[in-house]
């Protein structure tokens, strides 16, 4: 979402790699060229049938074994790690796994269970009730449209569990706009979201966009994203130990690889989201009216109420509100298809069970604060 949306971002020290990637570091000792070359002049008599300052021969093809051989085993650990995103089926690197993403995500659940202590709405807070209700049909509906599009032939590493993934719904007391998940299905409400959003497909709209973060594994991404730009810094520093090329590196990689892939993910998580939210027979549509809001809301600024100036695209982790809305209608017919379907008679009933489950929600609700 475009609040002050949470990432996961994750750094080197806490990086696990599967090991079909093949990203293993092999430490070798590098001699000086220069060096071997002055001693085999100087052993051929002054070294003018290697061609003047060129070392001589055997020690250029060396190298170029080597720098071949390193390159090959760079492209074959690129491929080996080489994943598509279910539904969109775009190719990207992936070069953790699923297990390793999970753990990650359970360590910052409970960073964050501590830290949020005594601001966590109970379970039986109506908020908390609705946002697990809610979030539940969505996790049914992303569990069916992986296996849908697994078995279809996306190329994603390791297919489409069996069963519905056990997610936690957590709601916290806040001003702040906001909602954001963590690897390990782990969903996160604070309660100043419910500014913008009015009913049930407005909040299934969010929290598909959520739940399709994960489908999608960003934050798995992410961290293989982290590990090559690793890789690039450090391989900066031998070739320019002054650290002048590092220093152009850093800002380089952000403008071009690291925040254009955020605003990559946010757009892809927006249509996986509406995808989802249609097939739990929830609005799509709905995603377009919590953005509308937020836009004059800010009056054009800042994300979750700021009416500061935004910074401009380029420079934003989100893409903004009016390139999102423009694309929220290019894909509404995709996702208008799976909440029609069989002419509408499938979502009829389950949106007719929907109504009953916020009837009783509301009458113990309401019981409970009569006997408060």
């Amino acid at each position: 979402m475009n609040f002050i949306h949470l990432h996961i971002h994750t750094v080197a020290r806490h990086i696990g790699l599967q090991r079909r990637c093949h990203l293993r570091h092999s430490r070798r000792r590098h001699s000086g060229l220069a060096e071997r070359s002055h001693r085999s002049r100087r052993d051929d008599g002054g070294g003018d049938n290697n061609g003047g300052d060129l070392p001589p021969p055997h020690v250029l093809l060396g190298f170029g074994v080597s720098v071949a051989g390193a390159t090959a085993a760079s492209v074959y650990a690129y491929r080996s790690c080489l994943d598509n995103v279910p539904y969109t089926n775009r190719s990207r690197l992936l070069a953790t796994s699923p297990q390793w993403e999970a753990n990650v995500g359970h360590e910052q659940y409970s960073e964050l269970l501590e830290m949020h202590r005594g601001r966590i709405l109970p379970d039986g807070h109506r908020a908390a009730v609705t946002v697990r209700r809610v979030g539940s049909r969505i996790a049914a509906a992303a569990e069916r449209c992986s296996r849908e599009w697994t078995a279809n032939g996306s190329n994603v590493r390791g297919g489409a569990s069996t069963a519905t993934p056990t997610y936690t719904y957590t709601v916290i007391r806040s001003e702040d706009a906001n909602a954001f998940v963590l690897p390990g299905n782990h969903v996160f409400v604070l309660t100043g979201l419910f500014r913008y959003v009015r009913d049930e497909d407005e909040l299934a709209s969010v929290l598909g966009h959520e739940m399709a973060h994960n489908l999608a594994r960003h934050a798995g991404e992410r961290a293989s994203e982290t590990i090559l730009l690793a890789m690039l810094r450090r391989l900066a520093l031998v070739v320019d130990p002054s650290g002048t090329l590092l220093a152009l590196l850093i800002p380089a990689g952000a403008l071009l690889c690291t925040l254009p892939h955020s605003r990559e993910h946010e757009m892809e998580a927006d249509r996986i989201g509406m995808i989802l939210a249609g097939e739990a027979c929830y609005d799509p549509r709905a995603a377009g009216r919590v953005f509308s809001r937020m836009r004059d809301d800010d009056g054009g600024g800042g994300v979750g109420g700021s009416r500061n100036s935004p910074p401009p695209e380029w420079i934003s982790t989100h893409p903004g509100y009016d390139a999102r809305l423009s694309q929220f209608d290019r894909w509404m017919p995709e996702a208008l298809e799976r909440f029609n379907l069989d002419g509408g008679s499938k979502c009829r009933s389950i949106r007719e069970e929907m109504k009953r489950a916020r009837r009783l929600a509301a009458e113990i609700h309401d019981g409970q604060g009569r006997r408060t």
